[in-house]
């Protein structure tokens, strides 16, 4: 019996993911070595350029081996769940990359063992956001109290402008309402 080309394919994209996390290691280190990763740049992004060609494709042929019965519904969904795993993978590959600077423990670890892992999460290992590297409590603080004021504001000018378009839509009713009752008195007054 062949080989299944999917389960090949999904190999080979597996094979990619896991390139992808150590040569976005590497970067890492070569920059926290002070060396240029100009060319680990370079190579991670074909690659991660890669790794979603691939994954579309896995997509495509599972769609197609599942529309055309080719397997059953249950590898089907067996299937679905490994391909959603390398679309989680790529997102977090692609967030590491971005990161610039060193990757944090718990993203490398979860790559480099092959999968991310669900479960909880040492928050003292997460990197902090750049948003808020260096600001105390009180700066953090008082910056989110900025976000959720700008959130009410944008809530408040919908509902006000959502209040005017009933306003309006109301006194148009009223006045096709009151036109329309004319009408008929009319219209009844000279039978």
């Amino acid at each position: 019996m062949a080989p299944d080309p999917w389960l090949s394919m999904y190999e080979s994209t597996c094979h990619t993911a896991q390139e992808v996390a150590e040569k976005i290691q590497e970067r890492n280190r070569c920059q926290r070595n002070g060396e240029s990763a100009t060319k680990l740049n370079v190579s991670i992004r074909s690659l991660l350029q890669n790794l979603k060609e691939k994954t579309e494709r896995l997509k495509d042929l599972l769609l197609h081996s599942v529309s055309t019965r080719q397997i059953t519904q249950l590898e089907g969904d067996r299937r679905q769940n490994l391909v959603d795993d390398l679309l989680t993978r790529h997102r977090h590959l692609q967030a590491s990359f971005k990161n610039e600077g060193t990757e944090p423990d718990v993203i490398r670890s979860s790559l480099m063992a092959g999968g991310v892992r669900q479960g909880v999460v040492n928050p003292w290992l997460v990197e902090e956001p750049e948003e808020t590297r260096g600001l105390g409590f009180h700066e953090i603080q008082q910056q989110q109290q900025r976000i959720i004021e700008e959130i009410i504001d944008d809530i408040t000018n919908l509902v006000e402008n959502t209040d005017n378009k009933l306003r309006n839509q109301t006194k148009r009713v009223m006045t096709v309402d009151r036109k329309s009752s004319s009408c008929d008195c009319e219209h009844d007054w000279m039978r």
